[in-house]
């Protein structure tokens, strides 16, 4: 295990909705919906607080969600506090495997940034054109890294929404501040679905557990709230 590095970084906050059974979606083609209204609007004011939202390259594939702020006074007072009416909006790839055509590069009017490893950053600009910046990241991606660019642009909050790899990838380097998990009223019971996280090696366990700040019911889905650095803000 990696531990956390000292690097000037970005709060970082993981978000995740899984079933029971800590699955994140099902293994068919179709998205699984796994939150309520109620609660996606309490996402929705998460990401307006938030100056960049970042995904893993394979949500960007089989999600293509647009990652914007979609409530218009959230958005309205983002830009009455002199910002964009969305966070900049970030994923990453080892691939460079992005398709141009993904609503996060054609959809809304933020900015956007690729951190892709350096054996593909030709790959990645040519692929992409001008529709992102495409930064290197190292080979491996290097989280730590991101987070340093990051924080040179003036992130001070990124809200990483997934999926498994990259939450999994926080998590074991010791990088998250804190983590949303939603738990649906559902199981999925299928190996085949990608679950909140695979194995690894987390600084979280039986002698050193997370700290709650936080649980409440939100419709017929609950929020848990954990800290995980000493960094998390309360309630």
């Amino acid at each position: 295990m990696t531990g956390p590095s000292t690097a000037p970084r970005p709060y970082v906050l993981l978000s995740c909705a899984t079933s029971i059974d800590g699955y994140i979606d099902d293994a068919t083609d179709d998205r699984l919906l796994l939150s309520n209204e109620a609660d996606l609007d309490r996402v929705d004011a998460v990401r307006a607080g938030c100056e960049a939202i970042l995904v893993g390259a394979g949500t960007v594939r089989r999600d293509d969600p647009r990652l914007l702020v979609r409530c218009d006074r959230r958005r309205a007072e983002r830009l009455a506090r002199g910002l964009p009416e969305s966070p900049t909006r970030v994923t990453l790839t080892g691939c460079g495997d992005l398709d141009p055509a993904a609503r996060l590069f054609t959809v809304g009017d933020t900015d956007r940034i690729v951190y892709c490893a350096s054996g593909v950053l030709d790959k990645t600009r040519h692929r992409l054109g001008g529709l992102a910046t495409v930064v290197d990241a190292g080979d491996p991606v290097d989280l730590v890294r991101v987070l340093a660019d990051l924080a040179d642009r003036g992130v001070r909050r990124l809200l990483v929404e997934g999926g498994a790899v990259v939450h999994g990838q926080f998590l074991a380097s010791g990088l998250a501040d804190e983590l949303h998990l939603v738990v649906a009223p559902f199981f999925v019971g299928d190996r085949r679905a990608p679950r909140f996280v695979g194995d690894g090696s987390f600084p979280w366990h039986p002698g050193r557990r997370a700290r709650v700040v936080e649980a409440r019911q939100i419709g017929d889905v609950v929020l848990t709230r954990y800290a995980l650095s000493e960094r998390c803000e309360p309630a």
